[in-house]
């Protein structure tokens, strides 16, 4: 089939800057997804290749420009995922997915889902009481889950945010750390604060930690307590057992909110142990008000090797 070629003419010249990426680095991306040349001069875009292909990129660029508009710069890994996203379903209505601004960073960043994963899972934080979100690292489990508790706190719909983890041994001996039981365990919660300082700033939670508005404490903390009016996240749950998962679960108090997040694929649990995430699936999944979110890779959004280095796993995995 003969080759044609499409010029499309762009009134928003800045559409295009933004839309192009870190030294044009999207065009690249799209000419390899999707079999075409793309030539960019000022705020006009000309598209060769064969006629289907040619159809399926202006769909897909328009689309990129209509969020480029609202957006300062599109990332490469944005972009690949977007147009995988096109190429399966064409009449997909991006705005759905990027119209929706969770928070706007102390920085001024606007925070998003940026997968249709993500979507879903923040969509379930809306709806449900207690929500568990379980996939690989990279797919923003707990920074989303970071996310929506900061949001309810400003609302005023929760007085606090509480979050913990469990402080297992990944390889480490607890006993050998230097310091004190709160410094021992402060390496296995430092994910948690850099995620609280990406989203308020260090100064904001440094204030709301010493006034309790914010609790970081290892899960072992937890027992005996009731979590009234508070936003609870629970880091890293495939490292709980059975019998930790059901202590954290009974905390929930009246108007809380419960996230927990794992990725069963990296337990780091003694052999003879039994993973409370693996086991809770079947014992909570019919139960109205609680919902289980799987995300995958296609929802990792972390650097691109992040996602290359689970599927290695899984190739690994399944031969051994």
């Amino acid at each position: 089939m003969a080759g044609i070629e499409k010029e499309l003419i762009v009134e928003n010249y800045q559409a295009v800057r933004n839309f192009l990426g870190h030294k044009d680095e999207n065009i690249k991306i799209i000419e390899e997804e999707m079999g075409i040349d793309l030539l960019v001069r000022g705020n006009i875009i000309k598209i060769k290749g064969e006629k289907e292909a040619v159809k399926e990129t202006e769909n897909i660029i328009s689309k990129l420009l209509g969020i480029s508009l609202e957006e300062k710069s599109l990332g490469k890994q944005e972009v690949k995922y977007i147009v995988g996203l096109l190429k399966k379903n064409p009449l997909m209505n991006l705005h759905d997915l990027y119209n929706e601004i969770l928070q706007v960073n102390y920085r001024g960043k606007k925070i998003r889902p940026k997968t249709l994963g993500q979507k879903v899972y923040i969509d379930a934080i809306k709806r449900s009481s207690i929500v568990f979100a379980i996939g690989p690292a990279g797919t923003g489990k707990t920074y989303l889950a970071m996310v929506m508790a900061v949001k309810a706190l400003l609302n005023k719909d929760v007085t606090r945010i509480i979050l913990t983890r469990p402080a297992i041994e990944a390889g480490e001996k607890l006993g050998f750390l230097p310091g004190d039981l709160q410094e021992k365990v402060d390496p296995y919660l430092r994910p948690l604060y850099d995620a609280l300082y990406d989203i308020l700033g260090p100064e904001k939670v440094s204030t709301y930690l010493s006034k309790d508005i914010i609790e970081v404490a290892p899960l072992a903390y937890m027992r005996g307590r009731t979590l009234d009016n508070s936003f609870v996240i629970l880091d890293e749950a495939q490292n709980t057992t059975p019998e930790q998962m059901k202590m954290f679960l009974t905390r929930m108090g009246l108007n809380s909110q419960v996230v927990i997040t794992g990725d069963i694929t990296q337990i780091d649990l003694p052999d003879n142990k039994i993973s409370g995430l693996n086991l809770v699936q079947a014992i909570l999944k019919d139960i109205e008000g609680i919902e289980f979110i799987y995300l995958s890779k296609e929802d990792v959004v972390r650097h691109k090797l992040v996602k290359d280095i689970i599927k290695a796993y899984e190739r690994y995995e399944g031969r051994n």
